[in-house]
């Protein structure tokens, strides 16, 4: 365990009492292989009717057909409502940041049969990224939201947008991070803080007397939209299971200064999706985010560098796998992506779902990700 591990109560303290600050003067603010499943189906170009939502088992068998019209329908029923800028600034005070818990990474369901044969990768251990944080993780930050279960952080990453090339303002991180799952809600309060800590300000018991620029050196940013698949408000519970197949969501951010500049110009970049990606296809997969659940505090960008491609398995044959690489991290790394080289550019391939804290998994992104994405930048669903 490093020094860096020690210091969770004191250094959360500290932290909080520096993001107050720039939560003022800002207008608002937010842890053997499976069996191959069968393809997704191809959409279609057209419904004759909007999605009717009352009939929740015959709208889920047709959301691989959905476009983006009815995925508009869809959220405009049952999609999240964004709230008052200067509620959420007035929400997070000192002490709700100072309380601010990871949210668990999900336990498998260990009656789930198609786990029994997997042979999980070989934990690897985390390790902490060096202050000051380069260049190319600034698109990583701490998402922080009022849940039913308290004040709970998570992780994310900037996205690229390719309706709004070089100004993006898409974060993407896990389903669990922003709705409750079935017979729950969205999350609220939800705010995005990109390159939390870079400076390491706060590392080591030094938070106390950070400045903002320190603490929050590329801005505080709000949800304004977001989109999760309609499986997941209505299937997920509390442990890995079919659900977690589809644990990711989209979120768009709005920059609480006022400045119209957006948040991929404000962090020096995004990074694009690869959806699709066949775990053969994944080399040197790598996990990053901010686990804050002991033995780690929240104040580290940590990640895990993973030799070994992905491991696949499924709880539900019929849709894209769950992908595993070996890893340690905990509670707070929740959302974080997951990155690989693909044409010699680094992409998102999946986020942080599950896991025991010897290893972790993330969705693959598949088909229909990519259908909920596209309807989503297509601006059919909330701005």
């Amino acid at each position: 365990m490093t020094t860096q591990h020690r210091t969770a109560r004191r250094v959360r303290a500290a932290a909080a009492a520096a993001l107050v600050t720039v939560l003022a003067v800002t207008t608002a603010a937010c842890q053997s292989q499976g069996p191959k499943p069968s393809p997704v189906p191809p959409g279609s170009s057209s419904t004759a009717e909007g999605i009717d939502v009352k009939d929740i088992q015959g709208a889920l068998a047709k959301v691989s057909t959905w476009t983006a019209d009815d995925w508009a329908d869809w959220a405009s029923k049952n999609g999240f409502k964004p709230e008052d800028l200067e509620a959420i600034k007035n929400f997070w005070d000192k002490k709700k940041l100072s309380d601010a818990k990871g949210v668990t990474t999900g336990k498998p369901d260990a009656q789930a049969p198609s786990l029994k044969d997997v042979v999980f990768p070989k934990t690897i251990p985390a390790k902490p990224q060096p202050h000051p944080y380069s260049a190319d993780t600034a698109v990583v930050g701490k998402i922080f939201f009022q849940s039913p279960e308290g004040n709970m952080v998570c992780s994310g990453t900037v996205v690229s947008d390719p309706s709004h090339p070089g100004k993006s303002n898409l974060v993407w991180t896990a389903a669990h991070c922003v709705h409750a799952g079935k017979g729950g809600d969205y999350m609220k309060k939800l705010m995005f803080v990109p390159s939390y800590n870079k400076s390491g300000a706060t590392s080591n018991g030094k938070g106390e007397n950070a400045t903002r620029e320190q603490i929050a050196p590329l801005g505080v940013w709000a949800a304004r939209s977001l989109l999760v698949m309609p499986q997941w408000t209505q299937e997920a519970g509390h442990t890995g299971s079919k659900a977690s197949q589809f644990d990711y969501a989209v979120v768009r951010v709005v920059n609480q200064d006022g400045s119209s500049r957006s948040l991929e110009e404000t962090v020096g970049g995004s990074v694009p999706i690869w959806f699709g990606a066949q775990p053969s296809e994944i080399n040197s997969p790598a996990a990053y985010g901010y686990p804050a659940d002991e033995p780690f505090d929240g104040e580290e960008l940590e990640h895990c560098d993973s030799a070994p491609k992905p491991t696949p398995f499924v709880f539900d044959r019929s849709r894209p796998p769950m992908l595993a690489i070996g890893c340690n991290m905990t509670g707070g790394s929740s959302g974080g992506g997951w990155f690989t080289k693909k044409d010699g550019k680094t992409v998102l391939f999946s986020d942080t779902s599950i896991g025991d804290d010897t290893w972790l998994a993330g969705p693959n992104l598949g088909a229909d990700a990519k259908r909920m994405f596209d309807a989503f930048v297509q601006g059919k669903v909330g701005q």
